[in-house]
């Protein structure tokens, strides 16, 4: 079978994935059309062509002017359901959504209104497709500490449909350090932990994202190689990293894929994931990250493979829903 099939026999979680970075041109005019929201841009080839991005901070102002659009719950519901159609297409059996309440709140939305149409979603993903899924809040690090700890406290009453936390947004300057107490308080709560760290960042912020908030994952961590007493520790700690390819170049953070990272620290031994992180933004959704990166870095049948199981071995599930993936995983030719 050619590289394409292949990719979406694998078996796959992905586990670095913004729903509102899901929201393609066609579904926000649609959404704002029926909302009543103006956008700062004419038409679908318009936005589009706004898509050439310089640093994270470029895209993000893009981002958040396009997340105007989602009002109702009715609209979260339509933006998640249309990524999780892209994904059991490529071949994802389960899927970790970061969200960012604080996104929509800071609009007047209610928090019910954010969380009611993904787990809605999330439920119908389920019985749909067959893809298992979870929710992870995430807060805005260029927000205070103070906001995330009131964003926690909107969160209270529905802990039990949130299974994590994690730190997004403009990473320079904002340390994980910032951060360390709220952190702490959702360990307390018994939530995973997840943070971006090392994209634009240095890796001194994995550290930081290591040690003060103690998260399981790593959100890019690309940055890690620049530190061999790092990668020695991801190796040895197994720590997963949740690598986006697609976009780190879009945000030239490697001047292209043939330049990326990823093939040297899976040769290293480091548990690298390959996700598509804002895949309507950045050109390609976690199939397509996974064939232009084995395309561009000659990845072999049996690299994706261990990737693909990287990412199973990552997802925050139960041994008794892994098990049946990795079989397939195991079953499958190369």
């Amino acid at each position: 079978m050619d590289i394409e099939t292949y990719v979406r026999e694998l078996p796959k979680a992905e586990l670095h994935l913004h729903i509102e970075g899901t929201l393609e041109p066609e579904l926000m005019f649609e959404l704002a059309r029926r909302n009543g929201v103006a956008l700062p841009w004419k038409s679908v080839d318009e936005t589009r062509a706004a898509y050439a991005f310089e640093d994270l901070q470029s895209f993000l102002d893009l981002y958040y002017a396009g997340a105007a659009a989602l009002v109702r719950e009715a609209d979260f519901f339509d933006l998640a359901m249309a990524y999780f159609e892209r994904a059991a297409a490529d071949g994802v059996v389960h899927a970790e959504l970061f969200f960012d309440p604080q996104t929509h709140t800071a609009r007047g939305l209610a928090y019910e209104t954010v969380l009611d149409g993904l787990e809605r979603a999330c439920v119908t993903a389920r019985e749909r497709f067959g893809i298992g899924s979870r929710l992870i809040l995430c807060f805005l690090r260029h927000l205070s500490e103070e906001e995330g700890f009131a964003t926690l406290e909107q969160a209270l009453p529905h802990l039990a449909r949130i299974h994590g936390v994690g730190l997004d947004s403009s990473e320079m300057g904002h340390p994980p350090s910032k951060f360390a107490r709220l952190f702490a308080r959702c360990r307390e709560l018994g939530l995973h932990l997840v943070a971006h760290a090392g994209e634009e960042g240095p890796p001194d912020y994995i550290v930081e994202a290591l040690d003060l908030l103690q998260v399981e994952r790593i959100d890019h961590g690309v940055r890690a190689a620049e530190s061999p007493a790092l990668m020695a520790r991801l190796v040895r700690e197994q720590i997963p990293l949740t690598v986006c390819p697609l976009s780190n170049v879009k945000l030239c953070v490697f001047a292209t894929l043939a330049d990326h990272n990823l093939k040297a620290m899976l040769e290293a031994g480091i548990k690298v994931t390959i996700n598509s992180d804002d895949p309507a933004y950045f050109g390609g959704y976690v199939g397509k990250n996974f064939v232009d990166t084995a395309t561009a870095l000659s990845l072999s049948r049996s690299e994706l493979k261990r990737i693909a199981r990287n990412s199973l071995e990552a997802a925050f599930v139960s041994e008794a829903e892994r098990r049946p993936w990795l079989a397939r995983l195991e079953a499958l030719e190369g």
